[in-house]
């Protein structure tokens, strides 16, 4: 990946191309096989008695309304034996890590795909000839003859190498590839396709990309089936854990933790001149530079609030969002009996990544635990809204829905990349998005949110933000 998470192509001829190839027809499969099947109830709720006025069943308990996007009472497809997996993203950092997972449990997981833009075809390379994939997926055509050398240096001579896919469709056609779980690990909303493509194909989604649901919440909820998403966010997978322990009528809020970032306590007057290297020092979690800077400005926690109502089902005004900064406890139920439900572990996002592959079942080690026997502070703050003002606005774009979101990210994105750029100060960020979202205005109501509306919305955002960031950059060069 770059590092603004997207490919070095234009980002909307890419996207438009993944969801025109791999979504409206279809996506592609090596067998070319779509596998629908019926979920299975799983857990605390299996056996238990019926209660007026919910709904179990094809629902599993999570809802009294039609099911919601994640529900860990539900295995999509249950299977015994080794999980064929398709990693999407691998030389990222959900990837790398998602490896290490597999590679200490090879009898739980066997890996037949790998993705990546291409920046990184050694390690994409080495990747796939410890793992013996049998399909290499890379966005920029101009490095395949790297990734050829690269690839047949690992291999040796006469040894056969992987089938190569290329192109800006390459991940989706993966996706839709023969597997039993894909593993989205792309950084930004170009990972929409593969997304919709897995859905499509029948596989069950261990989903890191949360950009995907947030810009086409509409087309994935379209196309999910009961319990085929599993969320790998570490805030989400708590919540996902949490949840199993009830119903959806038991819950009485979902509280989302944040670290703070690296500016916890600061007001937003001392914001204004932190620089690209002040945010990237991230106090608990290692991450690539976009959802690090997101999690300076805290865009990151807006993005997971609308991610939680999707995934969940639960009205904006029953999300909360608290400041933790030991980052230990990732996210809370709190019931209606008055009881919270914490999934605590140290920060390690291979802990999340297990979930997402594994579940319903848990892999041993996954991640290291707490020393118990050893004194901590845990401590909670609330969010300071004016310091950091993007939670706020999430809620408000989470609730306008339609093109909204779409908005939001993408000039989020640019903006993000003019920081890192040194053209656009951090509080400009914020500052930006906010005004590109107002002058989108209140989406179209009364049509079904399409493709066409979401690369449209995309295109524009992006263009706007970027005006008005060459805008700031000329005002502060003259002053």
């Amino acid at each position: 990946m770059s590092s603004t998470g997207r490919s070095s192509a234009d980002p909307e001829a890419v996207l438009s191309h993944e969801l025109h190839a791999g979504f409206t027809k279809g996506g592609s499969s090596s067998n070319g096989g779509v596998r629908r099947r019926a979920p299975v109830l799983f857990g605390a709720l299996r056996g238990r008695p019926v209660r007026p006025g919910v709904r179990y069943g094809n629902n599993g308990g999570m809802s009294d309304s039609p099911a919601p996007l994640a529900d860990p009472h539900l295995v999509f497809d249950p299977v015994d034996g080794a999980r064929d997996v398709v990693i999407l993203g691998s030389t990222g950092s959900i990837g790398t890590q998602a490896i290490d997972l597999v590679l200490r449990n090879r009898d739980r997981f066997k890996v037949t795909g790998l993705s990546a833009n291409g920046g990184r075809v050694g390690l994409l390379a080495e990747q796939a000839h410890r793992l013996r994939v049998r399909t290499v997926a890379v966005a920029r055509e101009d490095v395949v003859p790297a990734l050829i050398e690269a690839l047949t240096a690992q291999y040796g001579p006469g040894e056969p190498l992987p089938e190569i896919l290329a192109g800006p469709e390459a991940a989706t056609r993966l996706a839709a590839s023969d597997c039993h779980t894909v593993l989205n690990g792309i950084t930004g909303s170009i990972g929409l396709a593969p997304t919709l493509a897995a859905l499509e194909a029948g596989r069950t989604l261990a989903l890191a990309n949360k950009e995907s649901l947030i810009v086409g919440g509409p087309l994935v909820k379209a196309l999910a089936k009961p319990g085929q998403i599993i969320p790998v966010d570490s805030e989400h997978a708590a919540l996902f854990q949490a949840l199993a322990c009830g119903t959806r009528a038991d819950v009485r809020k979902l509280v989302v933790t944040a670290s703070g970032g690296p500016f916890r306590g600061r007001t937003k007057a001392e914001l204004a001149d932190v620089t690209p290297e002040d945010a990237l020092a991230h106090p608990t979690w290692a991450m690539g530079p976009v959802i690090t800077i997101n999690s300076a400005t805290l865009v990151n926690k807006g993005l997971e609030v609308i991610e939680a109502h999707l995934l969940y089902d639960i009205p904006f005004d029953r999300i909360e969002v608290v400041v933790h900064p030991q980052s230990y406890v990732h996210s809370m139920v709190e019931f209606t009996d008055g009881s919270t439900l914490a999934q605590a572990t140290p920060p390690d996002m291979r802990g999340p990544i297990a979930i997402g592959l594994g579940w319903p079942e848990r892999v041993p080690d996954a991640a290291p635990a707490f020393a118990w026997n050893k004194a901590s502070t845990w401590e909670f703050f609330p969010l300071d809204n004016e310091a950091f003002p993007s939670v706020g606005l999430a809620r408000h774009v989470g609730e306008l829905a339609g093109t909204a979101p779409a908005v939001f990210n993408a000039a989020n994105e640019e903006c993000v990349d003019a920081f890192l750029n040194g053209t656009l100060p951090f509080n400009g960020i914020i500052d930006t998005v906010t005004r590109v979202v107002e002058e989108h205005g209140t989406p179209r109501t009364g049509t079904s949110l399409t493709v066409a509306d979401v690369l449209e919305a995309e295109t524009w955002a992006r263009a706007r933000a970027r005006e008005l960031t060459a805008q700031t950059a000329t005002a502060e060069a003259r002053a």
